[in-house]
C-alpha cells in the first residue's frame, strides 16, 4: 500500500542536506496511499459527509507544517508510518466531532455504522479470492466469501480487527506494527496471531497452514 522506502530515505536526506522543498515530492509520493488508508478506516456514515481526498489535503498540509521539525529532531519513526500517525489523529479527531455533533441524524440514517476498510483491490486477504478468469458461478462465490470475511472482521474487537487491517491492507511487517502499537516485534506479533485464530473462530473454520481463508 505504501510506496516503496528507497526513493523516500533518498528524499528525506536531500531534506536533511538543506532542499526542504522535497517535503513536496514526499507528500505527493504517498498521496494515494493515504486517500485509501483514510478511504478504509471513516466510517460510513462519516464518509458521506466528507471527502476521503479533502481529509488527505488537511494531513498533508498538516506534515508539512510539522515537517521540519520531524526532520531536524531524526524522528526514527519511518516518514509513512508518521504520515499514517497524522492522518490516525485526523481520522479520530473527525469521528469525536462527527459522531458527537450529528450523532443523532447519523445514527438515524446509518443503524450500524461501521469502517468501509478498503475495495477489493486493496484489501490483501479478500483479494486471495479474485480472479479475472473465473466463471460466473465462481465469481460468485467469490462474491459471497468476500462478504463473509468482510462481515466477521467486523465482528472482531476494534484491536484485532486493526491489526489485522495493517498487515494485510495496508502491508505493514510486524516490526512496522510494532512501532505504530508502541509494542515489542515478539508482543505485536503474538497480539496478530491471536487475532486471525478470532478472524478464523467468527469464520467458523479451521486454521489453514498456506493461507488465512
Amino acid at each position: 500500500m505504501w510506496p516503496e522506502q528507497e526513493l523516500t530515505v533518498e528524499l528525506l536526506g536531500r531534506a536533511k542536506s538543506g532542499e526542504p522543498e522535497v517535503v513536496n515530492d514526499l507528500l505527493e509520493r504517498h498521496r494515494e496511499s493515504l486517500r485509501r488508508l483514510i478511504q478504509m478506516r471513516l466510517d460510513r456514515a462519516i464518509s458521506q459527509r466528507v471527502d476521503a481526498s479533502d481529509v488527505v489535503q488537511d494531513v498533508c498540509l498538516e506534515a508539512s507544517r510539522r515537517f521540519e521539525t520531524y526532520i531536524r529532531d531524526n524522528n526514527p519513526m519511518p516518514f509513512h508510518l508518521w504520515l499514517r500517525q497524522i492522518a490516525q489523529d485526523r481520522i479520530i479527531d473527525m469521528h469525536r466531532r462527527h459522531r458527537g455533533a450529528q450523532r443523532r441524524s447519523v445514527d438515524r440514517e446509518h443503524h450500524m455504522p461501521a469502517p468501509q476498510y478498503a475495495d477489493e483491490s486493496s484489501l490483501n486477504l479478500a483479494a486471495q479470492l479474485q480472479d479475472r478468469e473465473l466463471t460466473p458461478a465462481a465469481a460468485n462465490i467469490r462474491r459471497e466469501l468476500e462478504t463473509r470475511f468482510l462481515a466477521a472482521l467486523q465482528e472482531l474487537a476494534e484491536e484485532d480487527r486493526e491489526i489485522i487491517l495493517m498487515r494485510h491492507s495496508e502491508n505493514l511487517g510486524n516490526s512496522e506494527v510494532a512501532q505504530v502499537l508502541g509494542l515489542s516485534p515478539a508482543a505485536a506479533g503474538m497480539r496478530y496471531l491471536r487475532a486471525l485464530r478470532k478472524l478464523r473462530s467468527v469464520l467458523g473454520e479451521a486454521p489453514s497452514q498456506n493461507g488465512l481463508l
